[in-house]
């Protein structure tokens, strides 16, 4: 029973959280139509982002409060905050209705989420921990982290479902609302569950015994003894799990339909099928950490993603769309300049539209279009250009962009259309598709990769609980172990999408991104093994 309900609300709450990653294509149209295509994506993957920024601070205020007055009452009122805030978002107006105010409002929610998160996770693993024999708590606690997965597959069901029902143009206009407040049931049935619950046996005894902490905050952070503990945890480990967890979970998908041009449905597909393969992982990877010790299966976990994210996600392009790896082989892009002026492309005040320069107008229009490139610059005595001219090679085929008129705004427009045509005839001819076909996507073989990327995330995951629960003493452990998981996966994973793909776009490299989860996961592997210490014998009613 404290198994069910502690997983069923924790499912509830991860559904709320993700649906916005899921619909983040179709939120970047609603909330951010003020800006270019590529600016608004990366808003709205920054929006995203936000509830993650702010889990952190909320793991302060809830894991305090649930060290002071009780695991139980402290997750019911988190709860509360997340099931409003969800629910909210499907009553707001968009960018064409209330202007500025849309996605300060949006973003307002996301807050309020991350915030309810941030007391929620630390509270079920604590409950559940306290609960569970000492030789089983991998086990048990492992399917408090199979929620989030199941959360991610229940929100991936009803987008799904709902996208089918209405209709694609209906879906985009306004059926993304359907499951935000569609969760207004789940709430109604989280928060009866949990109201079922006793407080666990562990804070019961020292509550009796007045032996809680009167100020958690300070014996958690301010006594180094503890605080060392906390920065291991951290670096040693859960960072490595956080970008290793939104890479093969929510990066995949990402890199599936912006830069793969995988139709959504299909890519939501593929994801939920992999994810309904590799969840019972999470408890085998829990169990066997009762066996053999948490640390070498996180550790573990962290050196095979740094090892392989590159050739699996080269891979990915091969099987979802096989054009554009033909493509790119045969006919590689690249835009040559005089010199470096071409601008980064990610604006993060969201009015540059880059269309300014030929040289912003190109890539621009090649990293909306999910085409890969390289920038070189040559030399002006070997091709005598003005300044700001640009050369674009598809393979053999050269296309030489004069920028004589950029600067009269009455003809900018059209010299950018004729920019965007010559680059389409270019690229269309070398063989660059404008989306994947899906009669060509090796769809056992994308689920096979991402199952491998999934599998992956079981092993960081699966046993991590179990280690931050006994990492800490039961006085301070809901305020001890929220905060180092939610700057783990608040901060280094949930600005992981936002920032991989502003790297893509940046530098045209549809990989380069990837180096971000690369070196923040062999960094945990590096300090996790010669810092990090092993837990899993470990009494946790100290």
């Amino acid at each position: 029973m404290v198994i069910a309900a502690s997983s069923l609300g924790t499912v509830f709450e991860w559904y709320d959280f993700y649906l916005y990653g899921l619909l983040a294509t179709t939120i970047s149209a609603q909330f951010f139509a003020g800006v270019n295509d590529t600016t608004a994506f990366i808003f709205a993957l920054a929006a995203f982002a936000a509830g993650f920024a702010v889990r952190p601070f909320g793991a302060l205020v809830f894991g305090r409060i649930g060290d002071l007055v009780g695991r139980k009452n402290t997750f019911l009122v988190t709860m509360g905050i997340m099931g409003g805030s969800t629910f909210a978002v499907g009553l707001l107006p968009n960018f064409a209705t209330a202007g500025v105010f849309a996605p300060i409002l949006l973003v307002t929610l996301r807050v309020l989420q991350g915030l309810a998160l941030g007391g929620q996770y630390g509270g079920a693993a604590t409950y559940v921990a306290e609960h569970a024999p000492n030789h089983k708590r991998g086990l048990y606690t492992s399917w408090i982290q199979t929620t989030a997965t199941l959360g991610l597959f229940a929100s991936l069901l009803v987008v799904i479902g709902t996208r089918s029902w209405l209709g694609e143009a209906a879906f985009a206009s306004w059926g993304w609302r359907v499951p935000f407040l569609a969760s207004v049931l789940l709430l109604g049935v989280s928060l009866w569950v949990r109201l079922q619950l006793n407080e666990s046996p562990v804070y019961a005894r020292m509550k009796a015994t007045g032996n809680t902490s009167k100020a958690p905050l300070t014996e958690a952070f301010l006594r180094w003894g503890n605080l060392r503990i906390v920065l291991i945890a951290l670096f040693g480990a859960v960072v490595g799990q956080a970008v290793v967890w939104y890479t093969g979970q929510f990066y995949a998908l990402f890199f599936l339909e912006k830069t793969l041009k995988v139709d959504g449905m299909t890519a939501n597909v593929l994801i939920a099928i992999a994810l309904a393969l590799g969840t019972p992982f999470f408890v085998f990877f829990g169990w066997l950490s009762d066996k053999i010790g948490r640390k070498p299966i996180i550790l573990a976990g962290c050196l095979l993603a740094s090892i392989t994210y590159f050739p699996l996600f080269h891979a990915l392009t091969q099987a979802a769309n096989p054009a554009l790896a033909e493509a790119q082989a045969k006919a590689p892009v690249v835009v040559s300049t005089l010199d470096a002026k071409c601008s980064f492309q990610f604006d993060p005040i969201g009015k540059n539209k880059f269309d300014t320069s030929v040289c912003d107008v190109v890539k621009a229009y090649l990293a909306k279009a999910g085409v890969p490139y390289r920038t070189a610059i040559w030399e002006n005595r070997d091709h005598p250009r003005p300044a700001d001219a640009v050369e674009v090679d598809v393979g053999n085929k050269r296309v030489v962009l004069l920028p004589d008129t950029m600067a009269d705004p009455l003809t900018r427009k059209s010299i950018i259309e004729g920019v965007q045509v010559d680059l389409k005839a270019a690229l269309t001819e070398a063989g660059y598709p404008a989306k994947a076909e899906d009669a060509r996507i090796n769809k056992p073989m994308v689920v096979a990769i991402l199952f491998a990327l999934v599998v992956l995330v079981t092993m960081v995951y699966g046993p991590i609980a179990g280690m931050l629960v006994e990492l800490f003493p039961s006085r301070i452990r809901y305020t001890s172990m929220s905060l180092p998981y939610h700057i783990g996966n608040g901060w280094f994973g949930g600005f992981l999408p936002a920032t991989a793909f502003a790297m893509v776009a940046a530098t045209g490299d549809i990989y380069y991104g990837l180096w971000y989860p690369v070196v923040a996961a062999a960094c945990t592997f590096i300090l996790g093994l010669l810092l990090l210490p092993e837990t899993f014998r470990k009494k946790i009613e100290d």
